[in-house]
């Protein structure tokens, strides 16, 4: 529960009931204010939960925190937790200090990792000269410094270039592959479809959803979506008074048709034939798009 000056108090979260597998990457995907931070920052022993209860690997976050610390490793996007006037190693090392290894053990570790997220060459260099992606490797880095068994990534792409993004997540795909749990919270749809083995979706401090993410569309929806080119005026016609068909959109040549109704897409499919069309093609919805009709868009948070 949080409650703000004039507001009445509201649940940050709110009944979720979620369990996520060993070397799973999982998605968490929302709005702004949806609860997915909150859920992070009690996963993470930061935040006390009001009522019910989390485990990590078993280990309760209240009754026993010392240990969930030990497994888990955050990552935050943007500048926080890293230290600009300190160099990448610096930083490393005295994270790896915070965990308690040996002074050794510790830059060893450090030295490992920039290798690993391609940092060796700037390791000497101040964090404030790095490039966001930069800063953005670093951080994982610092994350699994400690050899944590949970990740959690906070918008670990936010504000990231393409290539930058693409390498980051191949990262993420290579903590898996060493038996690493992942917990990615994320707005970008292509991101969970690449990366993700399952996705929540939470709105409103409520689960609408767990299911793996190339799924979703069909498993929610029965629409698809048609696209043709150079289609008569009497087929678009006919297509319009089709049962099942939602909308009909025209753009230059091209017209696209969204159904919603089982059969649908197949009917429309045989006027178009019908008619001559040749240049058809058909697909099922986005993440997003599903992402979209479940939350819905409701444009700006501000509050």
């Amino acid at each position: 529960m949080y409650e703000r000056k004039g507001h009445p108090a509201r649940a940050a979260l709110d009944r979720v009931d979620l369990r996520i597998d060993t070397c799973e990457v999982h998605g968490l995907l929302g709005p702004n204010g949806a609860g997915k931070t909150t859920l992070c920052k009690i996963l993470s022993t930061v935040l006390l939960p009001t009522s019910g209860s989390a485990q990590i690997l078993g280990h309760d976050v209240v009754a026993d925190t010392s240990t969930v610390r030990s497994l888990i490793g955050i990552v935050l996007g943007g500048e926080r937790g890293l230290y600009g006037r300190l160099t990448a190693r610096q930083n490393l090392v005295y994270w790896s200090a915070l965990y308690r290894q040996p002074t050794n053990a510790g830059k060893a570790r450090a030295s490992a990792l920039l290798e690993r997220v391609g940092l060796a060459d700037r390791a000497d260099e101040r964090v404030e000269t790095f490039s966001r992606g930069m800063k953005q490797r670093l951080h994982l880095a610092r994350g699994i410094v400690g050899d944590p068994q949970l990740v959690i990534l906070d918008e670990p792409t936010v504000g990231l270039d393409p290539v930058a993004a693409h390498d980051f997540r191949g990262l993420v795909r290579e903590l898996r592959a060493e038996g690493r749990t992942i917990l990615v919270t994320t707005h970008d749809m292509a991101e969970a479809e690449a990366i993700c083995d399952r996705v929540s979706l939470i709105d409103s401090g409520r689960l609408i959803l767990t299911e793996d993410p190339r799924a979703i569309g069909s498993r929610l929806t029965t629409f698809e979506r048609v696209v043709a080119q150079r289609v008569p005026r009497r087929a678009i016609a006919a297509v319009r008074g089709l049962p099942g068909v939602t909308s009909v959109t025209e753009t230059a040549n091209t017209v696209t048709i969204e159904t919603g109704a089982e059969g649908t897409a197949h009917a429309v499919l045989a006027v178009l034939v019908n008619a001559g069309v040749s240049a058809v093609t058909t697909d099922r919805p986005s993440l997003e798009e599903v992402y979209m009709k479940l939350i819905g868009d409701r444009g700006p948070n501000v509050t």
